[in-house]
């Protein structure tokens, strides 16, 4: 232990490194009755951590290694690093990346003077070309983990730590892929305040680390989610796992839900987009609190980075809610009849309704896909649950069922045969309890809902998209309905993406 701390205190970070910010998430902190402090590594120059191991792993390296060349295997972060590191003291850097790594991480390693080689579709078959390419060249392999001036580089976050926060401390939580990160951290914490608890936070898809704590040896994953591919390891280093069984209290794990909500919970409080890995800290912080009931204490997550694809924020904004357990997703029959949506609706209360999908399927029974806001979490949904047994509407609750979550909810409806006289509308809905009802309430009777499509995206106007079985003879009492109901509208019927995918009659 001795020998990491003279390590860590003599690391050479700075030249490339900020001092990162601790930052109070005062939202979070009200909302947990405990305050919680965020270490925003988010903010360094490649947006991560992880320029803090590679720099200080490359400038102790002896002149001649840094001559012949530096070399590493890394789908992301690390690269980086690499990249930067190499750039700063004048070293030639070969980054061999998978193939299937997005453009965007290759031009950002390109941009620091990387050479690039693509080899393989996953991060082991990069990471044995990589260390080929080092035997053949006679380059310098810097591993992303596994090496103790990369792990005393990972360590200054924790000096950093408690030199800014000299006050108790709960815990440090600290996301976990191989285990340098954690490694580094939980040695300097533990030699100053060994009061203060490390805890590791990986994804339930990815639990390399906990895995081996639990068998008390380094055990290989069969498979790894990819969601947090920052930390997604099938095997954590033999090094970091050394240290980790000295210094680490526990890992908790995190669903991909409960990390989106994490994500979301940073940007609510610093503004800040956090890749999945780095918001593992704040998922197993709130964890934690919830599990324990702790109040009152100092809790720390490490953001370590922001390297997230724009096109992932979909997912992530998709997944907050029901991460946070603010959202209900049920699987509800109703009677295939005018007027049962609107008494659907009217058992519900006054609750919003979040996301309601249905197409008419048989003239007995429709089945609807229905995500419902809450306030209260678990309790609430069951109360809803039950209200709606007692209204003889049979529920299945969707909420944690991952194929419904992903696929099912999007695929709710195709073409319906037997409909007659349906017409397509386009409406904006404002976003307020009470605009669905609004809308079902002032139908005539006899009009029958034969389609709907509508989810919530966090806008001021809800877009909905409605079939409604008009005859002929009414339409002119349908159109006055809508001028009285005042939502902009638009028909779609003759849409062709309606005829071609919805409409039974083609």
């Amino acid at each position: 232990m001795h020998d990491y701390i003279k390590k860590i205190l003599s690391a050479r970070v700075y030249d490339v490194a900020i001092e990162s910010t601790l930052d109070v998430m005062n939202r979070l902190s009200r909302r947990l009755n405990n305050r919680v402090l965020l270490k925003r590594e988010d903010l360094q120059p490649v947006f991560s951590f992880k320029l803090r191991g590679a720099y200080n792993k490359i400038a102790q390296l002896p002149r001649e290694a840094v001559d012949r060349g530096i070399i590493c295997a890394s789908a992301g972060n690390h690269a980086q690093g690499v990249a930067l590191a190499a750039q700063r003291v004048g070293a030639k850097a070969t980054i061999v990346m998978p193939r299937t790594t997005p453009a965007i991480k290759v031009q950002a390693v390109r941009d620091r003077g990387g050479k690039i080689v693509l080899f393989g579709d996953t991060y082991d078959e990069a990471y044995q070309h990589a260390r080929q390419l080092e035997a053949e060249k006679g380059m310098t392999f810097i591993h992303p983990y596994d090496d103790p001036d990369v792990i005393a580089g990972n360590g200054t976050i924790g000096m950093e730590i408690l030199r800014r926060h000299p006050d108790p401390i709960e815990a440090i939580f600290i996301a976990v892929g191989g285990g340098g990160l954690i490694a580094g951290v939980a040695t300097y914490v533990k030699f100053l305040r060994p009061e203060i608890k490390i805890i590791g936070v990986e994804p339930d898809d990815a639990a390399s680390m906990h895995e081996a704590l639990k068998q008390g040896e380094r055990v290989v994953l069969d498979q790894v989610g990819i969601f947090a591919d920052g930390v997604a390891v099938r095997q954590v280093g033999e090094e970091t796992f050394r240290l980790a069984r000295q210094w680490v209290d526990e890992v908790i794990l995190v669903s991909t839900d409960e990390i989106c909500a994490a994500t979301k919970d940073i940007f609510d409080d610093t503004r800040a987009i956090a890749e999945p890995a780095g918001a593992l800290g704040t998922a197993g912080l709130k964890k934690y609190v919830e599990r324990t009931g702790v109040t009152g204490r100092n809790l720390i997550a490490i953001n370590c980075g922001a390297n997230i694809n724009f096109d992932r924020l979909r997912h992530v904004a998709e997944r907050a809610e029901l991460g946070e357990r603010r959202e209900a997703l049920l699987a509800v029959t109703i009677p295939e009849q005018p007027g049962s949506f609107r008494k659907f609706c009217q058992a519900l209360g006054k609750r919003s309704i979040t996301e309601f999908n249905y197409r008419y399927a048989d003239a007995r029974q429709a089945k609807v896909f229905a995500g419902i806001q809450l306030n209260e979490g678990e309790e609430e949904k069951n109360r809803i649950i039950a209200t709606l047994g007692d209204h003889g509407y049979p529920v299945v609750d969707m909420s944690d069922n991952e194929m419904a979550k992903l696929h099912i909810r999007y695929m709710v409806g195709g073409p319906a045969s037997g409909i007659r006289d349906e017409i397509l509308y386009r409406f904006q809905f404002p976003e307020r309890p009470g605009a669905l009802l609004k809308f079902l309430t002032g139908m005539a009777h006899g009009w029958n809902i034969s389609l709907f499509h509508y989810r919530n995206h966090g806008s001021d106007y809800g877009r909905v998209l409605v079939g409604i079985q008009v005859q002929e003879a009414e339409r002119p009492q349908f159109r006055h309905y809508l001028r009285e109901l005042d939502y902009p509208y638009c028909e779609e019927t003759d849409n062709p993406a309606y005829r071609l995918f919805l409409d039974g009659r083609c």
